[in-house]
Order: C-alpha cells, then sequence, then structure tokens
C-alpha cells in the first residue's frame, strides 16, 4: 500500500498556520503533520500531511474543506512517497545523513567525512536509529545546539536504540552518558556501536524498563535528558523524568507527530518544565525543554 503526502507550498508563516489548523483538524488520528523548508532566501516552505493510500479520499475532503475555510486560495498539491525495502536498502548502504555539526555514515562512506563534521559510524542494523528518520535527526540537531550553549556535565538517553543520540553527546563532550533501553538486542546493538566508535569508556549502556533501575539514581541526577521514544510513554513518564533532571537541565524529546505535540509540551509543563524550542522534520516533531 503506497504512502502519500498532501501538500501546500507557501512562506514560512503561512505554513506554520497551516500545521496548526490541520493539527486541529485531525487530532490525535495518526497523520504524520508537518512542515518542511525548501528555500531559506525565497521563504519557501510545504505544509504537509502523510497519509496510507486508502485513506486519502476522507483526507483529502477534510483538508480542502479546512482550508477553503481559512485559506482560500492554497493550492493543495498531491505525491505519492516510494515504497521502500529497508532490508534491501540497508544492504545497498544508507546514504549519510548530516543533522548539525554530525555526519551520521555507514561504514562504506568513511570517505564523505569532511574536516570539522563530527562523524558517527552506524550501519543499518536491528536497533532503531541510523539518523535517517526524522526524530533521530531531530534528536541530532537540538543536541548539537544545546550542548554547544548549556553546561552539560552528564546525560541520560533513555530508550537508546542503536545509541547514535548517546555517541552524540560523548562526541560533542567529554562527559558521562547513561543509555538506557527496555530491549536488550538494542542494549547489545548500542554497546557494538559504541566500542565502534571508540568511545566505550564513557558511556554506560544498562538494559532497564522505564525508570525501573538503580542505574538512574546512581549517575543522576542529569544535565541532559534525551528521550527519542513516542508521545504516549512520554506523557506518562513526564513527571518520573523530571525527578531525574537536575536544576538547570535540558530535556529533548522525540518520537512525536506534529498533531501531539502540544499534548505532550502540556504533560510537561505540569512536571514544571518550560518548552523551549520545537523543531519539524517530515512530519515529526523534536521538543527542547528545560528547567528554568
Amino acid at each position: 500500500m503506497s504512502e502519500i503526502r498532501l501538500y501546500v507550498t507557501t512562506t514560512e508563516s503561512k505554513a506554520e498556520e497551516i500545521l496548526d489548523l490541520l493539527s486541529a483538524v485531525f487530532g490525535e488520528e495518526d497523520f504524520a503533520i508537518g512542515t518542511t523548508e525548501i528555500d531559506e532566501k525565497k521563504d519557501i516552505w510545504e505544509a504537509s500531511i502523510y497519509m496510507m493510500a486508502e485513506d486519502e479520499a476522507e483526507v483529502q475532503s477534510r483538508v480542502e474543506d479546512a482550508l477553503k475555510a481559512s485559506f482560500p486560495n492554497a493550492r493543495l498539491e498531491r505525491e505519492v512517497i516510494p515504497e521502500i525495502d529497508w532490508v534491501v536498502k540497508s544492504l545497498e548502504g544508507l546514504k549519510p545523513v548530516r543533522a548539525g555539526r554530525f555526519l551520521v555514515h555507514g561504514s562504506h562512506d568513511r570517505d564523505k567525512i569532511r574536516p570539522g563534521d563530527i562523524a558517527i559510524e552506524i550501519d543499518a542494523g536491528q536497533a532503531f536509529g541510523t539518523g535517517h528518520h526524522g526524530t533521530t535527526a531531530g534528536c541530532l540537531e537540538v543536541i548539537d545546539a544545546v550542548v554547544r550553549s548549556r553546561p552539560v556535565r552528564n546525560a541520560l538517553d533513555l530508550g537508546t536504540g542503536s545509541g547514535v543520540l548517546a555517541i552524540a553527546v560523548r562526541k560533542l563532550r567529554n562527559i558521562p552518558v547513561l543509555a538506557t533501553d527496555i530491549d536488550p538486542i538494542a542494549t547489545k546493538v548500542a554497546a557494538e556501536n559504541v566500542r565502534r566508535n571508540g568511545i566505550a569508556s564513557g558511556i554506560v549502556i544498562r538494559t532497564a524498563p522505564g525508570f525501573l533501575s538503580t542505574a538512574f539514581s546512581e549517575h543522576g541526577p542529569f544535565d541532559l535528558i534525551i528521550a527519542n521514544i513516542l508521545a504516549r510513554p512520554l506523557i506518562r513518564m513526564a513527571p518520573k523524568l523530571a525527578t531525574h533532571l537536575a536544576p538547570g537541565g535540558s530535556v529533548i524529546l522525540s518520537g512525536i507527530l506534529a498533531g501531539q505535540r502540544w499534548k505532550v509540551i502540556a504533560a510537561y509543563s505540569g512536571a514544571r518544565l518550560r518548552h523551549v524550542k520545537t523543531i519539524w522534520r517530515n512530519g515529526w516533531v523534536t521538543i527542547h525543554l528545560d528547567r528554568p
């Protein structure tokens, strides 16, 4: 079954307004909604909604009705997203991904590293996180900005997957990092990737469901907590996660569809954290919060 993208090409401000409109129309429904910058100098952006082909007729009708009421001059366009066999794709070799100063690459692309790149070598495997998904790339971008601008003495990567985010933090700054995951396969893959990147001594990896491990109290509280999971578990764990954040610390959350953004922010505001910034990548959002 093909995936369809319906989109409007417009300015940044209008794209944000359309994003808010579509988020209100589709609420908690599982359609990825987001904005993408096409040309910075010309202020050209796209506001998009993604769906499976079987849902297209209904979604298109609802989008058109919403646009007619608020943006009568908007032109809705359509794109069929090509189906990708990710197993075959990983065997072919994924292209390097740039996010902030990071270059995430496979072993076959070491020659793509440029002077000044912070290179992270991750080959496609069983654990999530090669840098190609919008959530991973978004986290890398925010990690780069936070670690450059704030005092970070230790970090937690909750739901580490491939370990790419823990590796990113450690490569930016020589600080201790705790990386945890509920899946023992993921922690095994993460440990292999940490060794591959030559920083095994700085990252502690544990298999742990949620916060049910003494590792959190042993290594925390944390100046930086990263959780690239999904919106519902992120909302549930907000109070507990906040207790492990040091005063003045930052939280980076992803695995969140654009339409789920405000519910996640509300949950963490209730835990006395402040929303700093949200970035969008391919219908997914990455949220930066801090403790004032």
